[in-house]
Parts: C-alpha cells; sequence; structure tokens
C-alpha cells in the first residue's frame, strides 16, 4: 500500500511540477525552485518505498532512514511548494491558500520536533532496552506516556503531510490531462525508414 502511495505522490508531484512551470515559463527563479522541488519531492517518495519495504522491528536504521528521507525531505518540500506559492500569488492563486499551506507546514515542523524529542528519550535507555522490538505497551510501564507521544506525533505528522496535498485540489481542478498518439512509422518492424521518421511524440501532454 504504501508503495502505490509512493508512485500517486510521485505522479501527483510531477503534475504540480508541470502546472508551476506552464503558469510561470518566464521567471527563472520560480523555474529554479520548481525543479528543486520536483527532486526533493521524488526523493521523499523513494524514503516511502525504503520505509514500505524494510520493517522497522528487522532493519531499524534503514527503517529510519527512510523515515528521514520521506518526512525529513518531505518537510522541506513542504517549504519549497509553500515559497513557490507566496511568489506566484496573488497573480496565479489567492493569499489563502498560502496561508493555509504556511499552516500545514507548521503544523508539519511541530509534529516533527514532538516525535524527535519523544524517540530520542524513549530510546536514551531511561526506560529498558530492546524496545524497537516491542509492540504491546502495557499503560502501566514506564515509558508508555513518552511512546503515546512518539505515536500520536507520527500519525499528526502523516496527516499533515495528507493536509497540505489536499490544498492541491483547488489547483487541479483547472488542469487536464490527455494521452497523445504519435505514430513514429507506418509498421510496427524495426526498419531503416522508421529510424529516420519524427522521434519528437509526446507520450503525454497537459493543458491549463
Amino acid at each position: 500500500m504504501l508503495n502505490v502511495s509512493a508512485f500517486l505522490g510521485m505522479a501527483t508531484m510531477y503534475v504540480r511540477y508541470k502546472q508551476v512551470s506552464a503558469l510561470t515559463p518566464d521567471k527563472a527563479r520560480i523555474i529554479r525552485l520548481n525543479k528543486v522541488g520536483l527532486t526533493l519531492g521524488w526523493m521523499s517518495c523513494f524514503g516511502l518505498c525504503i520505509i514500505a519495504n524494510f520493517q522497522k522491528c528487522i532493519l531499524y536504521y534503514i527503517h529510519v532512514l527512510g523515515a528521514c528521507l520521506t518526512f525529513g525531505v518531505g518537510a522541506i518540500y513542504m517549504l519549497v511548494q509553500t515559497i513557490l506559492s507566496y511568489l506566484v500569488q496573488p497573480e496565479v492563486h489567492s493569499k489563502d491558500i498560502f496561508w493555509i499551506r504556511l499552516t500545514a507546514l507548521l503544523w508539519c515542523c511541530s509534529s516533527i520536533v514532538s516525535m524527535f524529542v519523544s524517540s530520542v528519550v524513549l530510546y536514551s535507555g531511561l526506560y529498558g532496552t530492546n524496545l524497537v522490538q516491542k509492540l504491546h505497551w502495557d499503560p502501566q510501564e514506564k515509558g508508555y506516556t513518552t511512546h503515546i507521544i512518539s505515536t500520536v506525533s507520527e500519525w499528526s505528522l502523516a496527516f499533515s503531510f495528507l493536509s497540505f496535498f489536499l490544498t492541491y485540489i483547488r489547483d487541479f481542478q483547472k488542469i487536464s490531462l490527455r494521452a497523445v498518439a504519435s505514430l513514429q512509422g507506418q509498421t510496427l518492424y524495426s526498419t531503416p525508414q522508421s529510424f529516420g521518421s519524427d522521434q519528437q511524440g509526446l507520450l503525454v501532454a497537459g493543458s491549463i
């Protein structure tokens, strides 16, 4: 499921990248930021694939690396998109979208700080060892409150990401995608004539 989510996230980020590129084709700073945002976004999605394929209880450090890529780099992606939203308002969209995305970004950052601090305290050794392997907690155990704070922070962080992506809904309502088939030969055989045909056909095109 997380692998599917990563793929959908990559597709969403690419559509966002193409939309910003089409709306601001002559602004060099926005174009650079837009490319940086796409790179960061895809790195975050790659981290989500790592989380999906390497369990916390089996390969803890690789799982943590995936989490850092997903949420750490993802938070920077949100920052870049928030800056882009600031730079293109009010010409492209209203100021409300910028403030909503800024709020989601601050929510994300506060969740990261809360999760980091609670996780460091939980796994510092104050409440025992091998807590990474622990799946079931008793409310009477030491560290239970810290565990709950860490868990709630993780869910809060995930919902902040979802909330940020939901702000794309109104933007994407003004864009349409279509598949374009471009023939590069009269047959399906690899002939010298087909190699000399036009190679500039686009597989996917979009319009705003």
